[in-house]
């Protein structure tokens, strides 16, 4: 055999040893593959030591939004808010300035502002969710919807404290996002914005979910506390008129309303905010069946509880609530909660944070009752509550910020109204701290007038004052005449926007 019949032969040996290792291998990890089956009942039953995770490559999962997409665009309009700022400094009337050069020169006219933003159609017949903070002092509204129709809309009630608004246009049959489920999305779920970032209408952006019950105040530069705060953070751009947009989930599911950003140019920088459907629901079903938010309080003051607080308390857990201090006449003392518990749940769901017990609370009114998990040393309790609102009471309230003015009324009896000489009037009773008494009112003083309407019935007070703070006017403003028993004429001003 010649030099290259060698080569040959050993290239041949090679080959089948090669073929003959192959066959094994493959016929071991067969049998193997086998004799796991068999035993997988006996590993089931024992425990069996650690073993790395073989990693395996598998094709990426594709996402779709075009469904989701297609779904929500319609039912976003864009809001643009025109408002005229107040004539105080170079527009106003000035008696002085006037006396000695005339009016050249004064006839200044404040230019109109105006302000993009976004809303959800949320029912065919035209009710639309989005910031309180979009159409807040606005004197107009001019809503327009994905086919370019343009509608005026109309503010039907706010709530500061959520940021958020519902407003109506009137119009029928329109395209919808239905509500879904914020308590189901989990951090690391697809998530769409959709709304009219940079004056760009039907805009649609895609990111994740970064977090739940975020509480952002902290990233305010002055502190400020934003009221109820249990927001979803998602990386999804978010950029000026996205505020009050849709966020859904892959389903096309309403799940938050877009709110703020966390930048320092204003515009996106990474994380963006929305207010969680689950409180969105109760604010909007809210303002529209009574005009008033009807939130319900616990009646205790808290710290969050972290590592520091549960060595100093010698706690034995590291999150939860922790009660410092249990308010009289409460839920929370009528139901036995006292200082130094520690609350970890609520109506079974689990409690980590203010912003979760925030959130949580937010979807109760006042006279609903709830369960309240304690840690109370090393004893864990449930308690039973009904939930009061903030006068210590389970009345409903039906017009928004009627409390704000600190008295009661009362109608006049004839006896009285002949006394004093007047037709009609009523009267204040129990004044305590509160824009009437801030305004210089004094107990028993006679309202006849407000905005030039005679007040004959405390109903007259009631629509009159749901007309100014319902109205989208930034001037929200009671002109009050009235008298005092001495017969003493009085005029007073009471600004409702604060």
């Amino acid at each position: 055999m010649n030099v290259y019949g060698k080569k040959l032969m050993g290239i041949a040996l090679v080959a089948l040893l090669s073929s003959g290792i192959t066959i094994g291998a493959y016929s071991l990890l067969n049998k193997s593959s086998n004799s796991s089956i068999e035993d997988q009942a006996l590993e089931n039953e024992f425990a069996q030591p650690t073993r790395f995770t073989r990693v395996v490559n598998r094709p990426a999962v594709e996402t779709d939004f075009t469904i989701a997409a297609e779904n929500t665009v319609n039912a976003v309009v864009s809001i643009k808010s025109i408002s005229t700022p107040k004539q105080n400094q170079l527009g106003g009337f000035d008696p002085f300035f006037e006396y000695f050069f005339g009016q050249g020169g004064r006839n200044i006219q404040p230019q109109p502002r105006t302000g993009l933003g976004s809303g959800v159609i949320i029912t065919p017949d035209g009710y639309i969710v989005t910031n309180n903070h979009v159409v807040e002092g606005a004197d107009k509204l001019d809503i327009t919807l994905n086919d370019n129709r343009t509608f005026n809309g109309r503010v039907i009630g706010t709530d500061p404290s959520t940021d958020l608004a519902l407003i109506k246009i009137d119009a029928k049959d329109l395209p919808i996002v239905k509500f879904g489920d914020s308590d189901n999305l989990k951090v690391g779920e697809w998530v769409l914005a959709v709304g009219n970032p940079l004056g760009l209408t039907s805009t649609v952006t895609a990111g994740i979910v970064s977090a739940k019950a975020r509480s952002i105040s902290s990233l305010n530069p002055r502190g400020q506390k934003m009221g109820i705060e249990a927001f979803i953070q998602t990386d999804a751009a978010v950029n000026p008129g996205n505020s009050g947009g849709a966020l859904v989930n892959t389903a096309g599911e309403l799940v938050g309303i877009n709110t703020a950003i966390y930048s320092e140019t204003g515009s996106y920088a990474g994380y963006s905010f929305a207010i969680p459907t689950s409180i969105v629901s109760k604010v909007i079903t809210d303002l529209k069946e009574y005009g008033a938010v009807q939130r319900a309080v616990l009646g205790i003051g808290y710290m969050e509880i972290n590592s520091e607080l549960a060595k100093e308390k010698d706690l034995e857990v590291q999150e939860g609530i922790y009660v410092g201090e249990v308010y009289n006449r409460s839920a929370a003392m009528e139901a036995g909660i006292k200082e130094g518990d520690v609350i970890t749940s609520l109506n079974g769901v689990k409690i980590k944070n203010g912003a979760m017990l925030s959130e949580q609370l937010s979807k109760y009114r006042p006279g609903d009752k709830i369960k309240i998990g304690l840690l109370r040393g090393s004893e864990s309790k449930t308690v039973s509550l009904t939930l009061k609102n903030s006068q210590g009471n389970t009345e409903i309230t039906k017009i928004a910020g009627m409390d704000s003015l600190g008295a009661g009324f009362k109608e006049l009896d004839s006896k009285s109204l002949r006394e004093m000489n007047i037709r009609y009037g009523i009267q204040i009773v129990g004044l305590k701290d509160g824009k009437f008494k801030a305004a210089g009112m004094r107990d028993g003083f006679v309202i006849l007038e407000i905005n030039n309407t005679p007040m004959k019935t405390v109903s007259d007070l009631e629509t009159m004052y749901d007309s100014i703070v319902k109205s989208n006017s930034s001037q929200k403003v009671m002109f009050i005449t009235g008298l005092y028993p001495n017969g003493k004429m009085m005029y007073y001003a009471v600004d409702l926007a604060d």
